[in-house]
């Protein structure tokens, strides 16, 4: 190892400790302290903003200068608007009860064992993510808010917004007496740094959490030391059900794909139920392509669509990010969830209909984080569900799925009260 590699390895390890430390101290600060210290960090995001939106000018300039897709230039940015949903979806998290000490379970055994199971912090959490600035004030929020010590490594593209924003988020901790390690970012765009996350710092990182592209999330999974809750892409589909109301099939295909191209909640793939393809799929394609979207379909679709460019079977596996559709005639509830299954990524999927059953049959069929009914998948959002903010939609089937809040970033442990009992 070089000098410029032990240096690093060092430095994280540095991180590491302090991280350790300072979750013993969330661990013990009663949750007061934990709303002041987000209730300042709010008010020191507000009270930053310049300087977040410089770093950030220098972020998106170099980006753009770097050939960076627009998608990802989108999720990059930050205006002034963005800046204060940042320091409002802290305080929205700050709102919520608190999440620890809270009781799931209590109940007493016939010897007179008074058992109890309670919400505890996870300890350290890691988390990896690629060009939204935004997820360091939401992972900083949320980890305060659960107790648990974050070390956030943001991608190389927005380090300078990363910075900026990690500022105004340790100012809030020092106001309420609490550790500035409680957050913690790294500061270097050295890739290295990576990998001693994932190595686990020397036994300090609890919790991997990957927020990213398909590359991000396999590498987190293959070399993690650590456990991981896995976040992979949003290859989210709307089915449009033979019962759909046209209206509404229009209003949430449009705003499902087009509202913003560019998150994980954006939908990829439209599915047409062949029993009213024709009534559905024709008005549903033009008001598409009236949004600026590109229509790319199988053979059944495109019967119905003329000039409708045909669908690759990539197609049906990728994630665009961008005004790109790709549209499939499937048979029923059934064939839309066969659909689903071959080609998607739990993430989020979504059914049009107005027969009740149908939508509840597609709800059993489709093993999914979020599945919508007659709603638009861009509601797969943390703050769309009441948890103020996120640190990702989880795709994993065990202990926390879709949406990832506070609650979600606890475990728990069981408290056993007894009055002198001894096992025979």
């Amino acid at each position: 190892m070089d000098d410029a590699g032990a240096s690093l390895t060092a430095q994280m390890s540095a991180m590491g400790r302090a991280a350790k430390a300072a979750a013993q101290a969330l661990r013990l600060a009663d949750g007061a302290a934990r709303t002041r210290a987000l209730m300042a960090m709010a008010a020191a995001i507000r009270a930053d903003a310049r300087a977040i939106l410089a770093a950030n000018a220098r972020d998106v300039a170099d980006a753009r200068a770097a050939g960076l897709a627009p998608a990802m230039v989108d999720r990059l940015a930050l205006d002034a608007a963005r800046v204060e949903g940042m320091a409002a979806g802290v305080e929205t998290v700050a709102a919520i009860p608190d999440p620890l000490g809270v009781e799931t379970q209590r109940w007493s055994r016939p010897n007179g064992l008074d058992i109890a199971r309670v919400r505890t912090p996870i300890g350290v959490i890691a988390i990896i993510y690629e060009s939204r600035p935004n997820v360091t004030a939401d992972a900083a929020a949320l980890c305060v808010r659960s107790g648990n010590a974050a070390i956030l490594r943001g991608g190389s593209e927005c380090l300078a917004s990363n910075l900026a924003i990690h500022a105004a988020v340790a100012k809030g901790l020092a106001a309420a007496g609490l550790p500035e390690a409680c957050v913690q970012v790294v500061k270097t765009a050295d890739r290295a740094a990576v990998g001693l996350i994932l190595g686990g710092l020397d036994g300090a990182v609890d919790l991997i959490i990957p927020r990213g592209g398909k590359s991000l999330v396999a590498r987190v999974q293959a070399e993690a030391r650590a456990p991981v809750l896995g976040h992979l892409e949003g290859l989210n589909h709307v089915f449009l059900h033979k019962s759909a109301d046209l209206e509404k099939a229009k209003a949430i295909a449009v705003n499902a794909k087009m509202r913003r191209v560019s998150v994980c909640g954006a939908a990829e793939t439209l599915l047409v139920d062949s029993a009213d393809a024709q009534r559905l799929l024709p008005p549903v394609a033009e008001a598409l392509r009236e949004a600026g979207c590109e229509l790319r379909g199988d053979a059944r679709a495109r019967s119905l669509v003329p000039g409708m460019a045909e669908a690759s079977q990539e197609d049906w596996t990728t994630e665009y990010l961008a005004p790109t559709i790709s549209i499939a005639v499937v048979d029923g509830v059934e064939g839309a969830a066969a659909h689903i299954a071959a080609y998607g990524s739990a993430h989020t999927d979504a059914i049009v209909a107005e027969d009740g059953a149908a939508a509840e049959r597609f709800a059993a069929l489709v093993d999914s984080a979020i599945v919508l009914i007659n709603a638009s998948t861009q509601f797969a959002d943390g703050g769309e569900f009441g948890f103020g903010a996120e640190i990702g939609i989880a795709t994993d089937r065990l202990h926390a799925r879709g949406p990832v809040g506070a609650e979600q970033l606890t475990t728990f442990k069981y408290v056993v009260r007894g009055t002198g009992q001894t096992r025979p």
